[in-house]
C-alpha cells in the first residue's frame, strides 16, 4: 500500500510542478505577444517556402523520371519494330520457300503423272510389294 501512496504522492508533485513551470513561463516570456504571434507568422510563411520548394523539387524529379520513363520506352517500341520487320522478313523467306518445294512437288507430280491436287508436302514413303 505504500507504494500506491508514494505513486500518487510523485503524481500529484509532477502534475503541480507542470503548472507552475508554465505560468512561470507565461508571466517571465521575453517577448509580447504581438512579437509571439508577429513571430508565429514569419515561421508560417518560412514553412510555406519550404514547402513551395519540396513541392518544386518533388515535381522537377517526377518529370525527369517520367522523361526517362518516355525515352525507355521509344527505345524498346524502336526495338519491337525492328524485331517485328525481321520476324516479318524471315516470314516472308520461309514462305517463298515453301512455295518453290511446293511448285517443285507440283512438277515431280506431274512428270509421275499424278495429279498435282493431292501431293502432300513430304514425299510419302513407297508402298511395300509383297
Amino acid at each position: 500500500m505504500a507504494h500506491k501512496d508514494d505513486f500518487g504522492s510523485f503524481l500529484t508533485g509532477f502534475l503541480v510542478g507542470g503548472l507552475v513551470g508554465a505560468a512561470a513561463a507565461i508571466l517571465f516570456a521575453p517577448q509580447s505577444g504581438e512579437e509571439t504571434r508577429e513571430q508565429i507568422r514569419q515561421k508560417g510563411i518560412e514553412l510555406g517556402e519550404q514547402t513551395t520548394k519540396l513541392a518544386q523539387e518533388t515535381r522537377e524529379k517526377a518529370e525527369e523520371t517520367l522523361a526517362e520513363a518516355r525515352a525507355k520506352l521509344d527505345e524498346a517500341t524502336k526495338e519491337l519494330k525492328t524485331r517485328a520487320k525481321e520476324l516479318e522478313t524471315q516470314g516472308r523467306v520461309l514462305l517463298e520457300e515453301m512455295q518453290k518445294q511446293i511448285h517443285e512437288m507440283t512438277k515431280k507430280g506431274e512428270e509421275a503423272g499424278k495429279p498435282a491436287e493431292g501431293i502432300a508436302l513430304e514425299e510419302a514413303p513407297a508402298p511395300a510389294k509383297g
